[in-house]
């Protein structure tokens, strides 16, 4: 049901499935939606709209468990050894969104250097400050979006607490 009520997202993956299988076979470079995937010197790379690439050792097509095409590329699995890990385009696309979610963080924290910034929880800024610091001031200086990606909408939003507690 999920995956009928969101035939973009579907789409997405299977497109940057394609991508990347047609990236490690004829070894070209290939794009979607501004992502780029190549694979040169033994390495797979996924060039993130702010630039940065994520990287992916030794990539291969193989079969999966099912009989069907699969990547593969080494990397230290469940037992923190070296192995060859399984992906697909779903999974592709989650740690892209995890990388660019990272990029936007960062991007809010340049935004925001002024401020006292003592951490950051995943998609979360900690910041202390005066009391008289506007919290709708923050949250639109967060908001900005960055020259690599000046089409995404994002919203900051925020609360004050005298001591850290997760919202």
């Amino acid at each position: 049901a999920w995956r009928a009520s969101n035939p973009n997202i579907v789409r997405f993956w299977w497109d940057v499935d394609s991508a990347v299988k047609t990236a490690i076979r004829q070894r070209v470079r290939t794009c979607v939606n501004g992502i780029c995937f190549e694979c040169k010197s033994g390495m797979l790379f996924i060039t993130l709209p702010s630039g940065r690439n994520l990287s992916y050792v030794k990539p291969k097509i193989g079969e999966n468990r099912f009989g069907g095409e699969s990547v593969t590329y080494e990397g230290v699995g469940a037992t923190k050894k070296w192995q060859r890990i399984e992906s697909y385009g779903p999974k592709f696309v989650e740690n892209i969104v995890q990388a660019v979610s990272r990029d936007l963080l960062c991007f809010a924290m340049r935004n925001l250097s002024h401020c006292f910034i003592v951490g950051h929880v995943h998609d979360e800024l900690i910041i202390e400050c005066r009391p008289e610091v506007s919290l709708d001031t923050v949250c639109a200086q967060m908001s900005h979006s960055p020259d690599w990606m000046q089409d995404i909408l994002i919203r900051g939003d925020g609360y004050s607490t005298p001591w850290y507690r997760k919202d």
